[in-house]
């Protein structure tokens, strides 16, 4: 396994975690993804050990807490082997302060992750969205403490529009406090807006991506095809609408190329379209998810070889998306801002 920087800091991470949607799933969207229990949890867990993926993310919204529970248990008595993140910031209920990055509801939050992970410290804690509600300054503060006391170790964000992302890290050099490491974010073959902004922003700041749903929603498992029905087990019956929207004919021309290198390398659909985004500039972890055993083998296989540049190539071609103003003007053949800095 390859391990990266998360972003300009001393914290490495492997180039793949796995992502614990699945784990206790509750409700209709996490139910529809997965209901993992401990013990089936442990296993997968045994099985990223095993093969150096070591980083697991959570949040405290999946399933109403579940995920982490069903985590806690499955690293226990192995917390020194792992990395742990996890988010915060959505609303948990209806009760009014029960949302957002205030310094009560980041306490509040915390606390609760740490009881529920049964851990008494986590590597990397993200923001789950932007709080638009609570200063800034606030916001820095509260997660500054957090780090003073131990509890946490490094803070990344998640969802941020670039303004948002761009005067936090602002207001941090300006007041001292820690920076933004991470930046989850939806990145994949069938959605490149990342690139637009947030991966320019990135390379300028040293913010690492944390990517979630590399596969577009489990449109690129390669069993979605032109002219045929959703296959009855996908979890898009169900899902559909919580997700990023993908152009159907986009998504089939993607997926013949997909094919075609499938033939070519030997490798599956999904492994190519991880590997892809392996090796995108500013990407730290990609983070795959996997309802059972034998999808996370098959996610574990986008490691340890490359695609060669003419298949990039081909990625990129069939991928493209001409981007809204301001930034078309700028956008060159290989889909980047021509005032992009060098890679990092």
């Amino acid at each position: 396994m390859d391990y990266r920087h998360l972003g300009h800091s001393g914290l490495k991470v492997p180039a793949l975690s796995l992502g614990t949607g699945t784990f206790g799933g509750q409700g209709p969207l996490f139910g529809a993804w997965g209901t993992t229990d401990a013990k089936e949890a442990r296993k997968l867990v045994d099985i990223c050990l095993e093969a150096g993926l070591t980083m697991f993310d959570s949040a405290d919204v999946y399933s109403d807490g579940a995920s982490e529970e069903v985590l806690g248990t499955a690293i226990e008595g192995r917390r020194d082997e792992v990395i742990l993140s996890t988010k915060v910031g959505l609303a948990m209920s209806e009760t009014p302060d029960d949302f957002g990055a205030s310094r009560g509801r980041l306490a509040r939050a915390v606390e609760g992750s740490l009881k529920r992970l049964g851990t008494d410290y986590i590597d990397l804690l993200q923001l789950h969205g932007f709080d638009g509600h609570t200063p800034i300054e606030e916001t820095l503060y509260s997660l500054d403490q957090l780090i003073r006391s131990g509890k946490v170790r490094y803070i990344g964000a998640s969802n941020f529009a670039g303004w948002q992302l761009m005067k936090s890290l602002g207001i941090s050099d300006r007041d001292g406090y820690p920076r933004y490491v991470a930046h989850q974010v939806y990145y994949s073959l069938a959605g490149r807006d990342y690139e637009w902004e947030l991966m320019p922003l990135a390379q300028d700041q040293g913010v690492g991506a944390m990517v979630w749903s590399p596969l577009g929603w489990g449109r690129l498992t390669g069993k979605i095809r032109r002219g045929q029905p959703l296959p009855e087990g996908s979890r898009l019956h169900q899902t559909s609408e919580f997700g990023p929207p993908v152009p159907d004919e986009c998504l089939y021309d993607i997926v013949d190329i997909l094919d075609e290198i499938a033939r070519e390398t030997g490798k599956s659909i999904p492994q190519i379209a991880i590997n892809w985004l392996l090796q995108r500039p500013t990407v730290s972890s990609v983070i795959i998810g996997a309802r059972n055993e034998t999808q996370l083998r098959d996610n574990l296989g986008a490691v340890g070889w490359a695609l060669e540049a003419d298949q990039i190539a081909r990625l990129d071609k069939v991928s493209k998306r001409t981007p809204p103003y301001p930034y078309y003007p700028y956008y060159n053949l290989d889909g980047f801002t021509q005032l992009n800095p060098p890679a990092v």
